[in-house]
Parts: C-alpha cells; structure tokens; sequence
C-alpha cells in the first residue's frame, strides 16, 4: 500500500500572471505532487501541457519545469484554492465557495479577456449554480469573460484525450489569435454567445 503523503508544511503554487492577458486557467488547487515540485500540472498523468499544445495555445508543448513560460503566450495560471491536497475531492465545497471572493478581486486586478476553470466544481461552488454548463458562462467573473472547460488531471475519465483538445480548441477559437489581443476589454464583448461542445458529457 502506498504510504499517504504528509501535506504539512507544503506551500501553494505561486501564480504566473500579468496584466490583460487574453486567458487565465484556474485549477481547483495543487495537488501533493505540484505542491512538492513547485511547479504547476507535473504530474505525469496530467494532460494539460499536452492539451494546451495541440489545442493551439502554444507552439510546443511546455515542460512544466519552465511553467511560467506559459505567459509569452499570452496565457495566466491560477488556482481557486492555496492550500494543496492529494486530491481535489479533499476539498469542502465551503472551502472552494469562501475562495470565491478573493478569486474574484484577483481576476479584476489582473483583468484577463477570459478565466477559464478547469472543471464545474470550483466554479458551481463559487457561484452557487449547481447546473453549470460546460463552455462560456452567461455572466461575468470578475469582469472577465468565464469558461468551463474539463479539468485535464489524469483521474477524469470521463474525457477522453481527443475529447479535451476539442473542448479547449473551442476556447482558442474564440480567442483567436491570442498574441495579438493585448486590449482586453475591446475584444471581450466578441466571443461568442455560446460555444459548449456537444462532445463534453456531464
């Protein structure tokens, strides 16, 4: 059996944001193996590099020990929740809804096009809308544009590799060309009124 890891004492991810980026991800929270690399999604069984790049956000897929690199692509990575966790599922939903307002005065301080989290369940306990729907939401967070898109970790079998690139594409589309979209605020208003993939199940 393998043994539990000790999570005292381990730190938050640092966030790699800047100011009017076209996206920021929003993961739930670190997860053990994040947490004790400092780094974001290094987990071998996480897809996220992987999807971001045939998805069409970067040229190539990032190693994650050059994380913040993500940000010459005009890409931001966040979490809902500081405190790392083996898994997500350790989370309460109190916990996730009580981090809604200081994910919100970020996002507003940051002022990206779009926040896109990585899963409903930050989301819905954040909002309190237990009917979200994949792809853009109907209103605002934080002034900024939200996106459901599911989560990458290795343990969500319900999306297939396949199936998450045609999720993200969906938002990259939207985008367009992301590294020319330096005005925020000006384009924001142009994406597209919906955009959930008939290919994401519940």
């Amino acid at each position: 059996m393998r043994k539990p890891i000790n999570m005292g004492g381990l730190r938050g991810l640092p966030d790699i944001l800047a100011p009017g980026l076209p996206v920021i991800f929003c993961g739930i929270n670190p997860g053990a193996t994040a947490a004790l690399a400092g780094r974001h999604f290094v987990s071998r069984t996480n897809r996220f590099w992987r999807v971001l790049h045939r998805a069409g956000f970067t040229p190539q897929e990032i190693d994650p020990e050059d994380d913040r690199s993500i940000l010459r692509h005009g890409c931001g990575l966040t979490v809902a929740v500081a405190r790392p966790t083996p898994g997500a599922n350790d989370l309460s939903r109190l916990e996730l809804k009580r981090a809604g307002a200081a994910l919100k005065r970020k996002i507003r301080r940051y002022d990206p096009r779009v926040v896109a989290f990585l899963g409903k369940p930050a989301f819905a306990a954040i909002t309190g809308n237990n009917a979200v729907s994949w792809g853009r939401q109907p209103e605002l967070f934080g002034g900024a544009v939200a996106w459901v898109l599911p989560n990458p970790s290795g343990r969500n079998l319900n999306f297939s590799f396949e199936a998450l690139v045609l999720a993200y594409s969906e938002l990259k589309a939207a985008l367009g060309p992301i590294a020319a979209d330096v005005n925020a605020k000006a384009s924001r208003q142009a994406l597209p009124a919906t955009a959930a993939s008939t290919a994401c199940p519940d």
